[in-house]
């Protein structure tokens, strides 16, 4: 599920403002919990539509698992869709024949993918938990992937890279897609004020948005690509692709930051792709 709200737009009834501060791992689990929980309604209701009931997006953008094939051929493969929210994309691998699982840290999110299944009929096991204590054994999937979910909102990626790690067979494949590490270098505007460089790509403090008693209300982190790369190989993957979805023409809709103004100048998407190599013989045969 594309996780991605107008960071500075507060959830409905809550007074917020903005820092650029650290944050634990336990106030970002419990922003995030919270934050979805209370917009999963106005986010499937703005979103929904552009999304679908059965369907993988991978982004604003528009690029389609169904197009893309990042994934490769799922018939008969064991899924793990990370931060699934609505789990449209988890629908549509079951129906390309995945035996899939859909997983979100939201409560909220998890209710519009219960009634995603009543409306679709198609039906997929959900499970609650946290990426960076994914409830499963070893080496069980052989696919994981999330359309903007999880990754950006934990405040160790690395560690939750490694989780992967850890569920996925030897061979298995990484997809996930993120905000551009370029666009925080702008504000989140849709309109020519989002076009004018303000902050620093090197400056890694997360976007907080607090509460009136100081307590986050809305995490989430930035990374650089040389970071995220380098997530990548510390927890054993190679990196086969680095996708950066080019605005399509004719696609003119606005969503929250990403808009055909700011899309055609330069990319508001970066999808990565990698693969977690099977390690090498123990003793390897004597020639």
């Amino acid at each position: 599920m594309i996780e991605i709200p107008s960071p500075g737009t507060a959830v409905p009834e809550t007074e917020t403002s903005v820092v650029r501060r650290p944050v634990t791992d336990d106030e970002s689990r419990r922003a995030s919990r919270s934050w979805w929980d209370l917009d999963a309604d106005d986010y499937q209701a703005e979103h929904g539509s552009f999304l679908g009931d059965v369907d993988f997006v991978w982004c604003p953008e528009g690029l389609r698992e169904a197009d893309a094939r990042l994934l490769g051929d799922v018939r008969g493969r064991r899924v793990l869709e990370l931060g699934a929210g609505a789990a449209s994309g988890a629908r549509w691998l079951a129906g390309q024949g995945a035996e899939v699982v859909a997983m979100d840290l939201s409560a909220g999110m998890l209710r519009q993918a219960r009634a995603g299944e009543e409306r679709s009929g198609v039906r997929v096991p959900l499970v609650q938990a946290d990426a960076l204590a994914l409830p499963f054994a070893d080496s069980v999937f052989d696919v994981v992937c999330t359309a903007f979910g999880a990754i950006p909102f934990v405040s160790d990626s690395g560690a939750a890279m490694g989780e992967v790690a850890r569920v996925l067979r030897p061979g298995g494949a990484w997809v996930f897609s993120i905000t551009h590490p370029m666009r925080w270098i702008f504000w989140d505007e849709p309109d020519e004020t989002g076009l004018i460089a303000r902050n620093s790509y090197f400056d890694r403090r997360p976007y907080v948005e607090v509460d009136d008693q100081g307590r986050p209300t809305y995490v989430e982190q930035h990374r650089t690509l040389g970071d995220r790369v380098r997530e990548l190989v510390a927890a054993g993957f190679v990196l086969r692709d680095l996708i950066e979805p080019e605005w399509p023409a004719g696609h003119e809709q606005v969503w929250g930051q990403w808009s055909p103004l700011r899309g055609r100048l330069f990319p508001g998407t970066a999808i990565f792709v990698a693969d977690l190599p099977a390690p090498p013989p123990a003793n390897p045969p004597r020639h």
